[in-house]
């Protein structure tokens, strides 16, 4: 079962957690439509998911984004934000592209789009992007 139960009583995909990276190049962050089949359809977050048994977050967030945008470009890893439910976390990377790139999507994936802090306060976030520590310490 990949669903668990946190300690304030919510559902999380993800038995041992989950991770995703955050995206930035420029003054831009790279976003994604979810699509309408998944946890939270039609709304934007970050490419990311549950980790497998012993796997590491960051490699967690890396095999995800792959998964759901294809090869990536080189990304210099600035830090993490751990936002801890009690019981089940997830880790958001921020990450820096030198240049913009197009991913190729998934099944997952209604869209993909490149866009400021500012334009990304008037999209419908996923409630845990919306929530997360590292959406209120971004720059730019």
């Amino acid at each position: 079962m990949w669903w668990v139960t946190c300690d304030a009583g919510h559902r999380h995909w993800g038995r041992y957690g989950a991770a995703g990276l955050l995206i930035r190049c420029g003054e831009a962050y790279l976003l994604q439509l979810r699509a309408a089949w998944t946890h939270h359809g039609g709304t934007w977050g970050i490419p990311g998911g549950a980790r497998h048994p012993g796997e590491d977050s960051y490699a967690a967030a890396c095999r995800e984004a792959v998964e759901e945008m294809g090869p990536l470009p080189p990304l210099a890893r600035l830090g993490a934000c751990t936002d801890d439910h009690g019981g089940w976390a997830y880790v958001t990377y921020l990450v820096v592209a030198a240049e913009r790139f197009e991913p190729q999507g998934s099944a997952e994936t209604a869209a993909h789009a490149w866009v400021t802090r500012d334009e990304m306060a008037a999209l419908t976030l996923h409630p845990g992007l919306a929530a997360s520590p590292a959406i209120h310490l971004l720059p730019g």
